[in-house]
């Protein structure tokens, strides 16, 4: 059986869905969409036969507006100019909403160059051990950080998160409303977005992203490259930026410093609800359910009803999740073993958020690349010290410089 080549494959799962989806555009029950709609092309084709032409962009619409328009007024020209643009943004979020919804069948997730390539490649050649003395010490850090201009607005996210799953099911009624929902959700504010606004832009992609993929890619090292071995790394850093570009932006004051690290706990605290929440449908059996419910109030009152109080701490956390390993383990067959160690794991490393360009900080606490590392510990003895203290602590790495953490 013939097999499509990539472009193939591309041409079938996105350009065709999006000309079909693009096409769903012209019904949508808003007012002049479909002259919009209609004329965009025609103005396309303009633009390209102008620029062959040498000829200026007032040519061009002149040009345009002389064969198509019926002598409109400088405020109609502008205002139908304007829905183009609009027209052209909802356009590149269908595109990427299709592009995404396709990149597992384009695309193979366990070809060359994934991690379980790199596993079966060492189990092939023997190197099974090199690679685990290899994973121990590797560390990668990603720094999130973006202008406001280079990512969607959270309710255009939120929207291209919903059409990416009606998109691989290809439920047309629900692509329609989602559609029609995008053209009534505006992509700019009228108001500049402050440090912190541009903060939970970024953190949008911490919670529905970065949690999730960073969390499956160490649950596949730890269980299938480690399996019995214990793993003492946390392989995957995540820096960011907002809230600490002080250098660069006036407007970050230590007050909006302070917001932003806030609403990223609060993040990480929403990201334990939800898998919580997923462990306590799989955890029916007997002895399970009162703990669950119990962790899963604790971490509702500190998410939701508190006003920086925490109603459990991480040592807490992580003794009930043990016991409740134990539990499954002893007397329920291991039944969710895995979801249950997958989120320890993701709870046991302290969260380090990296800044990148410290500043008025003494030099000697200054990373030799300019950045700061902001551990909340999750010891409850530093914790208590903290608190009594009522400030930060100084400290340097307990690992000999050089050596492995």
């Amino acid at each position: 059986m013939y097999k499509l080549t990539k472009i193939e494959l591309f041409d079938r799962e996105v350009l065709s869905k999006y000309n079909v989806y693009n096409s769903v555009f012209l019904t949508l029950p808003f007012d002049e969409v479909n002259d919009t709609g209609s004329l965009l092309p025609l103005l396309s084709k303009f633009c390209q036969s102008g620029l062959d032409e040498h000829n200026t962009p007032e040519e061009i619409i002149e040009a345009f507006s002389n064969k198509y328009l019926d002598k409109p007024s400088e405020s109609e020209l502008v205002s139908l100019l304007f829905r183009f643009v609009q027209y052209i943004e909802r356009q590149v979020v269908l595109f990427d909403a299709v592009e995404d919804a396709a990149f597992p069948t384009i695309n193979n997730l366990d070809g060359q160059g994934s991690l379980r390539e790199v596993k079966e490649t060492a189990a092939s050649k023997a190197q099974m051990d090199k690679l685990r003395t290899f994973l121990k010490e590797f560390k990668v850090r990603t720094v999130l950080t973006a202008h406001p201009t280079q990512f969607y607005p959270g309710a255009v996210l939120g929207i291209i998160t919903d059409l990416i799953e009606a998109i691989k099911t290809d439920d047309l009624y629900i692509i329609k409303q989602l559609l029609s929902q995008l053209g009534k959700t505006p992509f700019i504010k009228k108001i500049k977005p402050t440090p912190y606004d541009e903060a939970v832009s970024l953190i949008w992609y911490l919670e529905n992203v970065f949690y999730q993929s960073s969390g499956e890619i160490v649950s596949y090292i730890r269980n299938v490259i480690f399996k019995d071995e214990h793993l003492d790394n946390s392989i995957i850093n995540l820096g960011f930026w907002p809230g600490g570009d002080r250098d660069g932006n006036p407007f970050v004051t230590t007050e909006i410093t302070m917001q932003i690290a806030d609403r990223l706990r609060t993040s990480i605290l929403k990201c334990y609800y939800r898998d919580i929440r997923k462990l306590k449908r799989k955890l029916t059996f007997d002895h399970t359910q009162d703990i669950i419910v119990e962790i899963e109030s604790k971490i509702y009152r500190s998410v939701y009803y508190s006003d920086g109080e925490l109603f459990i701490t991480t040592d807490e956390l992580i003794a009930q999740l043990s016991e409740l390993r134990d539990i499954v383990s002893k007397n329920h067959q291991s039944l969710y073993l895995d979801d249950i160690e997958d989120l320890i794991g993701n709870i046991e490393k302290p969260v380090t958020v990296i800044y990148e360009n410290a500043q008025n900080l003494p030099k000697s606490i200054i990373a030799s690349d300019g950045t700061i590392a902001i551990r909340v510990v999750k010891d409850e003895f530093c914790q208590q010290l903290i608190q009594k203290l009522g400030k930060p602590l100084i400290s340097s790495s307990a690992n000999v410089s050089g050596e492995p953490t």
